[in-house]
């Protein structure tokens, strides 16, 4: 059951209401484990054309078999954000199109992911509400945030050259997240809590499946799925 807030966390009507809904969700937000044994995670991503700020969003939720790293069919699902693109507010863009793939998934009858990872931000932002943290909330399951590059804070120290070092990104007195070498060699990425999951966890986690890669292979496979649902979409549609 979402929330009855859930209308203005999803697609609030102004920038005013969405700042609101940010500081709701991350009051909402769990902060420590509350997450079982898990057998099967999912990478979730979205996909746009480039610069189109008006276009549809396609999202893609890819899930995993831990156990042998069996990947399970994608669900995907389009929608035509009505939110505008501000710096900040970007989950208000992603989230409905997020969800819309989470409703697939529950509607085909598949098995659930026990945990979700999310292709952006968790409490790594300035109100503590990423788009792994606003998807976590909103669908009540466990989500951790990766991300490429930092929105807020700074990273306190150096990243040592081997896998699995680190360093907490601190942001106004707080630790938002973790840079995180996940390959020798490779830029770190940044993990941070998105709900229901502590962050010494979300990073341990991450590790188990970061199989030698910058980016792990949930991720990776959602990014996939979504671009490739924009293209087939895309050119399924008439011709103006």
């Amino acid at each position: 059951m979402r929330p009855k807030s859930s209308t203005d966390w999803l697609e609030p009507p102004d920038l005013r209401t969405a700042t609101r809904a940010q500081r709701e969700i991350a009051e909402a937000c769990e902060t420590n484990d509350r997450i079982g044994p898990f057998a099967i995670v999912a990478g979730a991503d979205v996909s746009m054309k480039w610069r189109d700020s008006r276009g549809p969003i396609d999202a893609a939720l890819a899930p995993l078999i831990v156990d042998g790293r069996r990947p399970l069919p994608p669900a995907t699902a389009r929608v035509i954000p009505r939110f505008p693109y501000v710096p900040g507010y970007l989950g208000f863009r992603e989230a409905p199109a997020l969800v819309a793939a989470w409703d697939t998934l529950v509607l085909r009858g598949d098995p659930l992911p026990d945990l979700l990872f999310v292709d952006g931000q968790g409490r790594a932002h300035p109100r503590r509400c990423g788009v792994a943290t606003q998807l976590g909330v909103l669908i009540d399951r466990p989500t951790i945030g990766l991300a490429k590059s930092l929105l807020c804070g700074v990273v306190d120290g150096d990243v040592g050259p081997a896998p699995g070092d680190r360093a907490p990104v601190v942001d106004r007195g707080e630790i938002v997240a973790m840079a995180l070498r996940t390959r020798a060699g490779a830029t770190p990425v940044f993990v941070s809590i998105g709900h229901r999951i502590s962050l010494d966890t979300a990073v341990s986690i991450a590790l188990s499946l970061s199989d030698n890669r910058r980016i792990l292979l949930p991720i990776r496979l959602a990014h996939g799925a979504a671009n490739h649902a924009r293209r087939a979409l895309d050119d399924s549609a008439p011709s103006a």
